[in-house]
């Protein structure tokens, strides 16, 4: 599968501000382990996951701090794994299908 992005949002804020949304994300991790984004968006982020922080010097002016975290997502169950055994007799169990009703034509 195609990587695809979900979901992205770029602005300048101060350094508070910047600070209570890294609280935020770090309360809803926490809470119910789910990220929350755009107007109604969620991801459920797994129990564990892989972490990494980079710290890059862009230019003499400029430094970055990157935080990316990632998960694989379980494979769905196959809808055949989750049928139980059929009955040892379908025929019999089937219950008889009704004959359609004859058509009345109407008498002139």
């Amino acid at each position: 599968m195609a990587r695809m992005d979900i979901y992205e949002d770029a602005r300048t804020v101060s350094r508070a501000d910047l600070a209570g949304w890294l609280r935020q994300l770090a309360n809803q991790l926490e809470s119910d382990g789910r990220v929350y984004y755009g107007a109604a968006g969620a991801v459920a982020v797994a129990d564990e996951v892989r972490c990494e922080l980079e710290i890059e010097r862009e230019s003499d002016t400029e430094l970055s701090v990157e935080i990316e975290f990632s998960w694989t997502v379980p494979a769905p169950v196959k809808a055949a794994e989750q049928e139980t055994e059929p009955a040892k007799d379908d025929e019999a169990a089937e219950e008889p299908k009704a004959e359609p009703a004859a058509e009345e034509t109407p008498q002139a």
